[in-house]
């Protein structure tokens, strides 16, 4: 039986060392240690069968790489900085996801921050950043690091490729990959009009959030097209979370005048409301329609489901990991890039 037959591969599993080299994979996989390097450093550039092969050999070997030898000679970290305003948020669990993935399939991994609203937080995280410990960052908290959300203050010396995911940064020359929040919001005001409400109240995200200002736009732009008056009084201020969304619920139900649609601009919002009006016995969606925005997990399965704007997170998430792995490359990408939308109707609208 020759070295690469069953009976070796079984050794080499049952008796790993920590002498292994390179060689001793490469042999095994029965290809060169270049192939072995591409699979661990630039996946994407194996083909799946050897890389495989590759994988299984190092499992049985028990190899380690040396990470930190290989990161000195190229200067690179292989790892991405992904910056979330709040990992609580289920929103962006797809996202990460989407995220994820493509960076594992160009080589990456990634550190997830959670800024949490926390000045410590970021600043820790620049430092992290200029001390050259990542490669390159995505960006989904809305501004740069040093910089307030409307683009005022100096941006920290941050010498990496960025790319901005969801939340536009203002005046920063770096690419963009978000949704259409203005259109989408206008035609889910459309929509609730074209079931015949007139009254539609519009529950908003956080006070100066770029998101919140194109949604606004949109709920304005809805009115406008469906005929309708906008009415300062139909508006609720929220900020995206469930607490808010049951805070909104709470007024509702106080007003004399209730709306017969309202429509939240987050689904954890939505879902908030509804609650709170069904705990006061008032129908949704009998009484008062509900209409959301993000289409998150929980969307399809609340009480009654609900009816949302879907986003196409795994797809927004590849579409900024590809655009930074594009710079990594000093390759050109685009500055923009918009991805659709979708109207997902259910049964938390209805007919007034």
């Amino acid at each position: 039986m020759d070295d690469f037959g069953p009976k070796r591969r079984l050794e080499r599993r049952s008796t790993p060392h920590r002498g292994v080299r390179i060689q001793d994979v490469a042999r095994l996989a029965e290809v060169s240690t270049a192939t072995v390097s591409r699979a661990l450093a630039t996946p994407q550039r194996v083909s799946p069968e050897k890389r495989a092969r590759v994988l299984e050999a190092i499992a049985q070997t028990g190899y380690t790489p040396n990470l930190t030898a290989r990161s000195l000679r190229s200067q690179k970290t292989g790892m991405v900085l992904v910056v979330l305003p709040d990992l609580a948020n289920t929103f962006f669990s797809r996202i990460l996801r989407g995220i994820e993935e493509t960076l594992f399939e160009a080589g990456y991994g990634m550190i997830i921050s959670d800024l949490d609203g926390s000045p410590e937080k970021e600043a820790h995280f620049t430092a992290f950043t200029t001390a050259g410990r990542v490669d390159g960052a995505i960006l989904l908290n809305g501004h740069l690091f040093g910089q307030s959300r409307d683009g005022q203050g100096r941006a920290a010396d941050i010498d990496i490729p960025i790319v901005a995911l969801c939340e536009a940064i203002p005046n920063a020359d770096i690419p963009q990959i978000e949704i259409d929040n203005r259109t989408a919001a206008r035609k889910m005001t459309q929509y609730l009009a074209s079931r015949g409400h007139r009254e539609i109240l519009y529950v908003s995200g956080p006070a100066g959030n770029v998101l919140e200002k194109e949604r606004y736009r949109g709920y304005r732009d809805g009115l406008q097209r469906a005929g309708l008056s906008f009415d300062p009084t139909w508006v609720i201020p929220g900020d995206y979370t469930i607490e808010s969304g049951m805070r909104a619920g709470h007024s509702i139900v106080q007003r004399a005048n209730r709306p017969s649609g309202v429509f939240c601009t987050s689904d954890e919002m939505a879902i908030g409301l509804i609650r709170t009006l069904l705990s006061a016995g008032i129908r949704v969606p009998q009484d008062i329609s509900v209409a959301g925005f993000d289409d998150i997990e929980f969307a399809a399965v609340a009480e009654p489901a609900l009816t949302t704007i879907r986003q196409p997170r795994q797809e927004l998430g590849r579409a900024a990991a590809a655009a930074l792995i594009a710079l990594l490359q000093k390759q050109e990408t685009p500055r923009l890039i918009r991805l659709e939308t979708e109207l997902v109707i259910r049964d938390s609208v209805t007919d007034r």
